[in-house]
């Protein structure tokens, strides 16, 4: 799943894509063009790139995602958690809170999130 990590530029690039869907290819390499100052062919390789990771799809010249900003971030969240803390939510917590102090309102919103998953299961 490493196909998924995303460096600075691809980054910026997704989010163009995210915030301007579908658009026509034709417009993203205008888009692009303007906002990052890339050449039609630039553009393309990278649209090629993603859309081989599964990210996006260019069909019939127009441009969508595949799997949306908060499912990629979901994604790109889990594998962190399992790469650096073996998968454990709490190591990762734990470490977390060792240097961010939580607010009174992260704590609560915490607190919701087990609540709903724990009526889930």
């Amino acid at each position: 799943m490493t196909g998924y990590k995303l460096g600075a530029m691809e980054t910026r690039f997704a989010e163009l894509i995210w915030d301007n869907e579908p658009i026509s290819s034709g417009e993203l390499v205008k888009l692009c063009e303007r906002e990052l100052d890339w050449k039609k062919s630039t553009t393309y390789t990278m649209l090629r790139r993603l859309c081989q990771r599964g990210i996006f799809q260019n069909k019939g010249g127009a441009v969508s995602s595949l799997m949306s900003r908060q499912e990629f971030n979901a994604l790109q969240s889990e594998r962190f958690v399992e790469e650096t803390f073996d998968g454990s939510l709490p190591q990762f917590l734990a470490a977390f809170t060792m240097r961010k102090k939580l607010s009174p309102k992260e704590i609560d919103e915490l607190q919701k999130l087990i609540d709903e998953k724990r009526g889930e299961s």
